[in-house]
C-alpha cells in the first residue's frame, strides 16, 4: 500500500493558511460533536483502530476519551501538524469537517489517500454551506460549498455508502471500502 505525500493533497500556500487558523482554540472542534456517533460506530462494529484524517488538535480522541472509549488505537493525521506523520491505515477512518476545506483540484487525491488507508469503514461529515471563518487570504474557510448530490458521486468512485444521514448543516456518511 503506497500512501501519497502531503504535497500531493494540499498546496503550500493553503497549508500555511490552515496552520494559521489552527492557532485559534475554537477552530476544528466539530469532531467533539461527532464523538458520540463515532463511539457508537466503533461499539457496533467492534473496530478497534481509528485514523483521524484532518485531526486538527486531536479533538476526536479527546471526545472519545471523555466518553470512556480509551481502548482504541488512534492515529491522527493533519498536514497542518507535521508532527503527526503520514496518514495511517485503520479499521475506521474518520474525516470530520474536512471535505469542505479541501482545495477542489486536490479532492480526488484526498479520496484516493482515504481509500488507501481505509481497512473497513469510513465516517465522513460534510458541511454544505459557508463557514463563519474567513481564510487569511479573504476566501471563505469552506472552499467547496456543494450539496450532497455533488459530493456523493465523487465519494462513490472509491467507497460504497453504508448509511447517509442529513445533518443540520450538511450530511454524514458511513462508507465501506470498495473491493479492489
Amino acid at each position: 500500500m503506497t500512501l501519497m505525500s502531503r504535497q500531493s493533497t494540499i498546496s503550500d500556500d493553503y497549508l500555511k493558511q490552515q496552520q494559521e487558523l489552527h492557532k485559534d482554540a475554537m477552530y476544528g472542534v466539530a469532531s467533539l460533536l461527532a464523538a458520540p456517533l463515532v463511539k457508537s460506530i466503533l461499539e457496533q462494529t467492534g473496530v478497534k483502530s481509528v485514523s483521524d484524517y484532518g485531526a486538527g488538535k486531536c479533538n476526536l480522541r479527546k471526545g472519545l476519551h471523555d466518553l470512556g472509549m480509551t481502548d482504541i488505537e488512534y492515529f491522527p493525521y493533519d498536514p497542518a501538524f507535521p508532527e503527526y506523520g503520514p496518514p495511517k491505515p485503520a479499521g475506521l477512518v474518520c474525516c470530520i469537517d474536512v471535505f469542505e476545506h479541501i482545495e477542489e483540484p486536490y479532492l480526488d487525491r484526498v479520496l484516493l489517500e482515504l481509500k488507501s488507508i481505509t481497512i473497513k469503514l469510513g465516517f465522513i461529515t460534510v458541511h454544505t454551506g459557508s463557514a463563519q471563518r474567513i481564510l487569511p487570504d479573504g476566501r471563505n474557510a469552506h472552499l467547496i460549498q456543494k450539496p450532497a448530490s455533488w459530493w456523493l458521486p465523487r465519494v462513490c468512485q472509491h467507497f460504497e455508502i453504508v448509511q447517509l444521514q442529513r445533518s443540520r448543516d450538511g450530511f454524514w456518511i458511513l462508507t465501506e471500502r470498495q473491493p479492489s
